[in-house]
């Protein structure tokens, strides 16, 4: 006699012609994804603490609205943690990695839940040595101390954290690494830097980084320092602590800041600017944009599988796309939420987020407003220039209000991607 628990009941979603199939969990008869204990107890509870304080911070405009907590993926070799501030100007993410995991992988999956109070409680009380026991499901998290287990349950996911997961990826794979610092010298670093919101440049000098208020070769933006504190109560524990960025061209821009932990990484990504989210960087713009995007979006998400290293070029082999449009086609599963970018390891992963897929167009107003006005016949061409309406679109630059506030510093406008489009079809 078998006994079989399903999740969920099966179910045909018609508005996205969609046909949802529940099963009892395959391998796994109560469907699980990892239970085993972590590693070096004490780390693990600091580190899981700072992704948590991530999520229930606003380092802009700050509120009392309650917000939500992190993003959890059993990759197979290792576990993930992901969570954005509340502001979604900072990601935060925990790679729990094999070597700090003693306990039985049943199932890869995400799931996403809430870190209440005695949740942190529990996890600001685990000392060196004590046990900390781990089990993740897909509506569940439950971990258990010395002080007992606590269970939290499966939330609604905030839609602005899907833009900002999408973002950050596209942002991410952009960056190269700065500076790599001894966990003393990054404590000095980071106990030195001023309190105020306005942008500074941590520049590489010797084993360190010293400031500066304009950019240069190798310069880090870094915009409201105060939101690194995050890193401190970990660095106790620190092997090293890396830093990554993208060439600036002078202007603020986004920032990825890792903290090596041994057999665990937690990385934070910083948007360019304290009152600027993620979620608006218009980053994942150019692909979505792309002709093909759609289409190839369907067969690149047919062949992941929770993998924890995605290998571009692999893909590219596997579904006979070329490699462009296969980081299209990750641009556009990024916007549900699909893929992620590690940068330690240089490459892109798999998750996939208990969200029923918003549409994307209206979680992207330019891209809706770009594509309604190609379907007009709105693009005219004088030359090289295209005519969009009133504005006359040069490369990427355009005559418009957007560009001539953000010069491109948050994506192109819709004029732009309009161009983009017509020239593409044609």
């Amino acid at each position: 006699m078998h006994s079989y628990a399903y999740v969920a009941g099966s179910r045909l979603d018609e508005t996205r012609r969609a046909l949802g199939l529940q099963t009892s969990g395959g391998r796994a008869p109560n469907p699980r994804f990892f239970t085993g204990f972590l590693a070096d107890s004490q780390r693990s509870a600091a580190a899981l603490l700072a992704v948590a304080k991530v999520a229930g911070t606003r380092y802009f405009q700050p509120t009392t609205e309650r917000l939500r907590d992190p993003v959890v993926t059993c990759n197979g070799d290792r576990l993930r943690f992901e969570s954005f501030s509340g502001c979604c100007g900072v990601y935060a993410r925990l790679d729990v990695l094999s070597g700090a995991l003693d306990g039985e992988v049943h199932d890869r999956g995400t799931t996403n839940v809430d870190v209440n109070e005695p949740l942190r409680r529990a996890l600001a009380r685990v000392t060196k040595g004590d046990p900390l026991h781990l089990t993740v499901g897909p509506d569940q998290v439950e971990v258990g101390t010395l002080d007992g287990a606590v269970v939290e349950k499966k939330v609604p996911l905030p839609p602005r954290w899907l833009r900002g997961f999408a973002e950050t990826q596209v942002l991410t794979s952009r960056f190269d690494l700065r500076a790599e610092l001894s966990p003393s010298d990054a404590q000095r670093f980071l106990r030195t830097l001023p309190k105020g919101r306005a942008a500074v440049w941590a520049v590489p000098s010797g084993k360190s980084l010293r400031l500066s208020g304009t950019a240069s070769a190798n310069a880090v933006c870094l915009a409201g320092p105060n939101r690194l504190e995050t890193l401190l109560p970990l660095l106790r524990f620190a092997k090293a602590v890396r830093v990554y960025g993208p060439p600036s061209g002078g202007r603020p821009v986004a920032s990825g800041w890792e903290v090596d932990l041994g057999a665990q990484r937690l990385t934070l990504v910083l948007s360019p600017e304290v009152n600027r989210g993620l979620s608006g960087e218009g980053a994942v713009l150019d692909g979505l944009a792309a002709g093909d995007a759609d289409t190839d979006a369907e067969l690149v998400g047919a062949l992941l599988d929770f993998e924890p290293r995605v290998d571009v070029a692999d893909l590219a082999g596997r579904s006979g796309l070329t490699a462009a449009r296969v980081r299209d086609a990750l641009a556009q599963l990024g916007t549900a939420g699909r893929v992620g970018y590690d940068l330690a390891e240089a490459s892109y992963f798999h998750r996939e987020l208990p969200y029923d897929g918003a549409d994307v167009q209206a979680m992207n107003p330019r891209l809706r407003n770009a594509k309604a006005l190609a379907e007009q016949n709105a693009v005219s061409w004088d030359g090289d220039t295209a005519v969009v309406g009133e504005y006359r679109v040069d490369g990427d630059a355009c005559t418009c209000q957007w560009w001539a506030e953000y010069r491109g510093g948050r994506g192109k406008c819709k004029h732009v991607l309009a161009a983009d489009m017509v020239r593409g079809r044609a």
